[in-house]
């Protein structure tokens, strides 16, 4: 049956992977507006955003295009839209690489090499390593939490043109986040994944020893790095303390998890990151605004 326009570009949006890119978008304007100071340009953060969002875009479709085949096994992909049929493989992949490149290339022109160097990077990373080592080990979670902490850094360096120690903060801020969010999801959908082969690791270790203790580790190691923006002098004492409840608040849930191993609490684990970070990039706004 023919797709009408509309149905092929409603595909499209839905392999870009629209609620993470919104991620991106608001990670890396936090990124642009910290490294921005006193030299702060709506428009060269308008063009961060277009190049940014592009590149994510396609990054997202060129993941669906690569992972099409492992989607159509498990429950909770199979109605994506390449595994359903709604998007051909080839045309997938054509619009992913030119979202990419296109996105590079203006990043490159309009805001600075350097910039789109790391966008680029980011996009490889997450395409052409994450991406095909989800089928070979489990290292491909910490792996794709580089690529996934990559925004706010990109950010700070369309403003400041350098990569400062607050940048780094914000980078290690994400990368800690992403492991009890994934590992959550992972826990949840384990059967799925295993019926996939992806390598996640409570599908290689099923009894999760090793996939809790991270959980729990990475929580106490994301406690300690939410600190360090007062500890530099990035933000205040609203934030520290803000932060500091939220964080045990993520902390306790971890735990609890780690030690019950339901499904459920996986389930709330997962509901309290997605509460976290944006309560955490909340505070620094707010904390900037007093």
């Amino acid at each position: 049956m023919r797709k009408s326009a509309r149905q092929i570009l409603q595909a499209y949006m839905e392999a870009a992977k629209l609620r993470i890119m919104n991620m991106v978008l608001v990670t890396t304007t936090l990124g642009y507006v910290l490294g921005s100071g006193e030299g702060f340009s709506w428009f060269f953060l308008f063009c961060t955003l277009l190049g940014s969002g592009a590149a994510a875009a396609g990054s997202a479709v060129l993941n669906n295009y690569m992972e099409r085949d492992s989607d159509a096994l498990m429950d909770r992909t199979r109605g994506r839209a390449l595994p359903s049929g709604r998007i051909e493989p080839a045309g997938a992949l054509a619009v992913g690489v030119l979202l990419v490149l296109g996105g590079v290339t203006f990043l490159a022109w309009q805001v600075g090499l350097l910039c789109g160097f790391l966008v680029l990077l980011t996009a490889f990373l997450y395409v052409l390593v994450y991406t095909p080592l989800k089928r070979v080990s489990w290292i491909n979670t910490p792996v794709g939490a580089i690529p996934g902490a990559m925004p706010p850094l990109n950010g700070w360096v369309a403003a400041a043109g350098t990569m400062e120690p607050g940048a780094w903060v914000l980078f290690l801020i994400l990368f800690a986040w992403q492991h009890p969010h994934f590992y959550a999801i992972a826990w949840m959908y384990r059967d799925d994944y295993a019926k996939g082969g992806i390598k996640m690791l409570p599908v290689v270790e099923p009894e999760g020893d090793r996939m809790f203790r991270q959980v729990v580790g990475f929580c106490i190691v994301l406690l300690s790095l939410s600190l360090i923006p007062t500890a530099i002098g990035l933000t205040g004492v609203f934030y520290l303390l803000g932060a500091l409840s939220i964080g045990f608040m993520f902390l306790w849930y971890g735990m609890v998890v780690a030690h019950t191993r339901t499904v459920d609490d996986a389930r709330r684990l997962l509901r309290a990151s997605i509460i976290y970070l944006p309560a955490l990039l909340a505070l620094i706004v707010l904390d900037l605004s007093f």
